[in-house]
């Protein structure tokens, strides 16, 4: 059975120089949206997350809301294993895939080509696997001969297609979202979005951060609201109070 479980997780950003600096604790805390505090050393630091404990079983599409620097990304980031908790433990069970940074782990002097091998790896795909979909990939993206040229000669929203086709090409147990993910022209954009959709129906769970709550209420049916780290809101879709 898929899963994700945060037990007391807690994330710290160390602010090392912020004593040569003029900036006051609480228009800090105003900018970031987190607490600051002090650590066992008297640096500085903004806890970004707050003892978070979360539960997030097969069937949840869960949606994370709350304002910028709430915590939605730093508990995306954790789940994803970008960032390691200060404190508390973190668990998953299921073939986790990040659609975070879509270009993650990509060469810029290798051809198109080889980078999908080089993004299939970093998502944790075998290099059999990868054989198997490279030209479904390159249909969809719809590069055609750029695919053979390095992806230095890509405009940035060429390099974003390449991205999106290879990283929604293999099958996930977990999906974890910034946001739903806009890419391309408006054909693409089409395609896209019914890749995406077909992809999280078959997911067993889904992590979305947004600031929108319909995208919320359209995409998952649990949400949960962050305010300064903390959980402040657990609760389905349709049966808020």
């Amino acid at each position: 059975m898929n899963y994700i479980t945060a037990e007391s997780v807690t994330v710290d950003y160390p602010i090392l120089d912020l004593a040569r600096r003029s900036f006051k604790k609480d228009a800090l805390s105003w900018v970031t949206g987190g607490r600051v505090g002090q650590d066992s050393k008297n640096h500085l630091s903004i806890r970004a997350l707050d003892c978070i404990d979360l539960e997030v079983k097969a069937g949840d599409k869960l949606g994370l809301l709350g304002h910028n620097g709430s915590g939605k990304s730093t508990l995306l980031k954790v789940m994803a294993q970008v960032y390691w908790p200060t404190s508390g433990v973190l668990k998953a069970r299921g073939k986790v895939t990040s659609l975070l940074d879509l270009t993650l782990g990509m060469e810029m002097e290798a051809t198109g080509y080889e980078n999908i091998f080089l993004r299939g790896a970093i998502l944790g795909v075998k290099p059999n696997e990868i054989k198997k979909t490279v030209s479904d990939i390159a249909e969809f993206s719809g590069l055609g001969d750029y695919l053979r040229l390095p992806i230095r000669t890509y405009s940035s929203g060429m390099l974003v297609r390449l991205g999106f086709s290879i990283s929604t090409a293999f099958p996930a147990d977990i999906i974890l979202m910034d946001e739903w993910l806009g890419v391309g022209d408006a054909q693409f954009q089409e395609e896209a979005n019914n890749r995406l959709n077909e992809m999280t129906s078959k997911a067993s769970i889904l992590v979305l951060a947004s600031h929108s709550p319909e995208l919320i209420k359209k995409a998952c049916n649990r949400c949960v609201r962050l305010e300064h780290g903390k959980i402040i809101e657990d609760f389905l879709i349709g049966e808020q109070s």
